[in-house]
């Protein structure tokens, strides 16, 4: 078991590194190839839109072929992508290799964890989602660490490492017992699914983080730039807020397996509605910097227990594992793509208060839901 851990864990976190790694290559793109920022944010985004379309295909995936040769097919989308990524000098090339890899990202994603869950006993599923996703994070610090490199160098001279990574990691997962193929399930099945309260809500306790941080990333920096944070502190600020949430999905996650998924969901969402109201108040670096570190640890408090109970919510269901992490795939882009892109678009429009008010509503009103009789009633055999 803690082979197969080790090694799911070092998939998320290549796959996350490589995600994260456009971030200090925007400025040089931008320049190079004279982007405006609304084609830099699309390329921003084509990550997650390629993570968003190939949520559901890649559960079909890891449903008819299995969890290991889903896991090899995002593998060598990573490859092929990530090596056009570093070559390419066009930007349409550009936006189409990080959607290629966002679609990668769904498959490695789903395959992975779904290995993971079908191989552990229940009782330890957030334990080892949190470790799962405690390396992801890391990921997401070493990405923008590789970029800098690559930037100052040449992602020609960069980028070919990912055959390196990726290839030892598609020999390890060869020589890794798999948990076999399933019987086929009809794609029917994930939206009957999808309409069950328990996969529902655990859907929604995936989305909603990600909406939330989408948010806080995009508002949350402008604020920083706007109080005279130079680029540096931008990213230093951004790099603990994920360290802290890198070290809070495992604990949350072994905590959700004790004391049932509830439980730091719940004290996520109060300690969200608060931080997300304060994030317009301070006029300062320093305590905005405070702020939005809470606010990563806080929502960080979601995302173990969230998809530990979409894995126990898929068992009631009858749903394979590699649906429930497609699902956990299009619950998180859709909410990355609504925080980041809506977020931005209502603050232009109205204030930063008015979308991080509402993003505060939002986790105030599930709390309210998820303390109801009727919330705990249908949510009881996830917590189990």
């Amino acid at each position: 078991m803690r082979r197969l851990v080790t090694l799911v864990s070092l998939i998320v976190l290549v796959d996350t590194m490589f995600y994260a790694v456009v971030v200090p290559l925007l400025p040089t793109y931008t320049e190079d190839l004279g982007l405006s920022k609304a084609s830099a944010g699309l390329l921003a985004a084509a990550y997650p839109a390629g993570t968003l379309l190939g949520a559901l295909p890649s559960g079909l995936l890891a449903a008819r072929l299995g969890a290991k040769p889903t896991v090899l097919i995002g593998l060598m989308l990573l490859i092929v992508s990530t090596l056009t990524f570093g070559f390419a000098q066009d930007v349409v090339l550009l936006d189409g290799a990080r959607f290629v890899q966002g679609l990668g990202g769904a498959c490695s994603w789903a395959g992975g964890l779904a290995w993971l869950m079908e191989a552990a006993p229940p009782d330890r599923r957030g334990a080892l989602i949190g470790t799962a996703l405690g390396a992801a994070i890391g990921g997401a610090l070493l990405g923008p660490v590789v970029g800098a490199i690559a930037e100052s160098t040449s992602p020609r001279l960069v980028f070919p490492s990912v055959v390196v990574l990726a290839g030892g990691l598609a020999v390890a997962a060869l020589r890794t017992p798999g948990t076999g193929r399933r019987p086929a399930q009809p794609l029917r099945t994930v939206l009957d699914a999808m309409r069950s309260a328990p996969v529902a809500i655990a859907m929604w306790l995936v989305a909603l983080p990600a909406f939330s941080i989408g948010m806080v990333g995009v508002l949350g920096a402008l604020r920083l730039d706007g109080f005279g944070a130079s680029g540096a502190v931008v990213g230093a600020v951004f790099l603990v807020a994920a360290a802290v949430e890198a070290v809070v999905s495992p604990v949350v996650g072994r905590l959700s397996d004790r004391r049932g998924r509830m439980v730091p969901i719940r004290g996520g969402l109060a300690g969200a509605a608060v931080v997300l109201c304060l994030v317009v108040v301070p006029t300062q670096v320093l305590p905005l910097a405070v702020v939005i570190v809470a606010a990563s640890a806080a929502l960080g408090a979601f995302w173990a227990p969230a998809m530990a109970m979409l894995a126990d919510a898929a068992d009631q269901a009858r749903l394979q594992q590699g649906f429930a992490f497609a699902l956990v795939n299009l619950a998180w882009a859709a909410g990355q793509v609504g925080g980041s892109g809506a977020g931005g678009a209502l603050a232009k429009v109205t204030s930063d208060a008015v979308p991080l008010g509402l993003a505060a509503a939002l986790c105030g009103a599930t709390l309210l839901m998820l303390t109801r009789p009727l919330a705990r009633g249908r949510t009881a055999p996830a917590e189990a």
